[in-house]
């Protein structure tokens, strides 16, 4: 079968990244690409940087060397206003969903297009709901408050207001983290209806195997700061590499069917 890493776009391109703390270096020298159209499936153990390098792509860290390609724009040599159209361009989910505790869920997924757009309260308003119905959630979740939700709620608001700018990329950090394996689940395919229907591409930190075999077209696996292999999950299976070998075919890869 033809894969969307041998047809599609290179939409990022990483290269020779450096990401550090203090004296110490999480990201040395990590080369990484994302093609158009595909689920990406970022894993690693812990502190290897699956994380950080998310955040460094999108800008939220700096980096202490390498390069930074997305959409054909090489961020360091980016305007500001170059910079704030690439920034619309892309949805984030952050791992706990980072929702405003003080704001409804509508409130929540409006902030973005108040933000960026000069559209009216209305407008504004019915796009938000919009995209609530979108991800899943009953207009009743609207004018609820993050408490008031549950974790898959809340890990569809999140992703509700990642939508709110229609995106071409959305970066989700361990969005099944925390979620019952039904609720993980139906994360999933709501995911994959996504995909299909508003051409997204997906850059997803993850540790959940069952998610990398539901899902993803690629995985990019990394460790000490760099990355070890990157392909489909049959490439991962076959691997020799000791710390994919123990992952993918460890006890719990066996158990998760990998």
């Amino acid at each position: 079968m033809v894969t969307v890493a041998q047809t599609g776009e290179t939409i990022i391109k990483v290269r020779d990244l450096a990401v550090g703390f203090d004296d110490r270096l999480v990201i040395d020298g990590l080369d990484l690409d994302l093609f158009r159209g595909e689920i990406l499936g970022v894993v690693g153990g812990s502190g290897s940087g699956k994380s950080v390098s998310l955040r460094a792509i999108v800008g939220l860290l700096p980096k202490r060397r390498g390069s930074i390609e997305i959409f054909g724009v090489d961020v360091d040599e980016a305007k500001e206003i170059e910079r704030r159209a690439l920034e619309r361009r892309w949805g984030i989910l952050f791992q706990q969903g980072a929702l405003f505790s003080s704001m409804t869920v509508q409130q929540n997924v409006e902030m973005p297009l108040r933000e960026h757009t000069d559209l009216s309260p209305a407008l504004r308003e019915e796009i938000a709901r919009y995209k609530i119905a979108l991800v899943g959630l009953k207009p009743e979740a609207a004018s609820r408050f993050p408490s008031e939700l549950s974790g898959g709620m809340i890990k569809r608001a999140a992703l509700a207001r990642a939508l709110a700018l229609d995106p071409e990329i959305v970066f989700l950090d361990e969005p099944t983290s925390g979620l019952d394996p039904i609720s993980a689940g139906d994360f999933d395919e709501l995911l994959l209806t996504l995909r299909e229907a508003l051409g997204l591409t997906v850059y997803m930190v993850t540790h959940d195997i069952d998610s990398l075999v539901r899902i993803t077209d690629r995985i990019a696996a990394l460790g000490e700061g760099k990355m070890l292999a990157t392909g489909p999950i049959a490439d991962m299976r076959k691997s020799e590499q000791p710390w994919i070998k123990t992952y993918f075919r460890g006890p719990r890869a066996r158990a998760a069917g990998v």
